[in-house]
């Protein structure tokens, strides 16, 4: 879906809960609120189904309500090259938007999810609107770059279970995710393709952070049991 915005992608209005899961609304006056709500399309998506392909124009700013999406690109060598998992609560494209270039990467349902979007001339107009928003849209932006510097050094990485430990850790992410929890809805065949490690690797990664009592593998779940022992395994292991 190149454009969600078009009416032939059958976009349609959010729902209240849906609205509920979307986290900066929260941080918006009534009036603001009452403004942009009934200007937010969702469309549900395939898994593999694209939202956007590196090179479209950014006519929107997406955001996952449920689901994950994956963020990924092909270098100047065609290496492929993961950048992150962007679980419910996360919204994406911001930097692209302000810039007003095409979008360097390609965006993929990694499962059946539901998208949000917002214009560009409305996200543009709410920056204008709305100082809270303003704030949120460059903490965003902030906190991405960091990440993005991480996430190619994840790529490089050559143990497995530091590699899925930096990108769990990256998948509970307070600013960018601030509905991430103690527990994450995703199977081990979401983990390696958006790792891009074969299952089995996965699973034996998985064995090692729980045999250190990390987290616990549950029916396509996994619980968070100690933060800490988390963002010491992404360190050095």
């Amino acid at each position: 879906m190149a454009d969600m915005g078009a009416p032939q992608d059958n976009t349609r209005m959010a729902t209240g809960r849906e609205i509920d899961r979307i986290p900066w609304v929260g941080v918006l006056s009534t009036d603001d609120r009452a403004w942009v709500v009934p200007r937010l399309r969702v469309r549900e998506c395939t898994a593999g189904e694209f939202v956007l392909r590196a090179g479209d124009l950014p006519t929107h700013w997406y955001g996952v309500v449920e689901g994950m999406l994956k963020v990924d690109h092909v270098d100047d060598a065609a290496e492929h090259l993961t950048f992150s998992g962007i679980p419910a609560g996360g919204w994406f494209g911001e930097g692209t938007l302000i810039k007003g270039h095409p979008f360097l990467f390609s965006v993929q349902a990694l499962r059946k999810s539901v998208v949000a979007c917002l214009a560009a001339a409305d996200f543009q107009a709410l920056t204008q609107r709305s100082i809270a928003f303003n704030r949120y849209a460059m903490g965003q932006l902030n906190e991405r770059l960091a990440q993005f510097i991480a996430a190619r050094e994840i790529d490089r990485m050559a143990d497995d279970e530091q590699r899925l430990a930096c990108s769990l850790l990256w998948l509970r992410n307070p600013v960018l995710f601030p509905s991430a929890g103690d527990v994450l809805m995703i199977t081990q065949q979401d983990l390696s393709n958006l790792i891009g490690m074969s299952r089995q690797r996965v699973n034996k990664a998985l064995a090692a952070l729980e045999g250190r009592g990390v987290l616990r593998v549950e029916y396509r779940t996994l619980r968070f049991l100690d933060p800490q022992k988390l963002r010491d395994s992404a360190a050095a292991l």
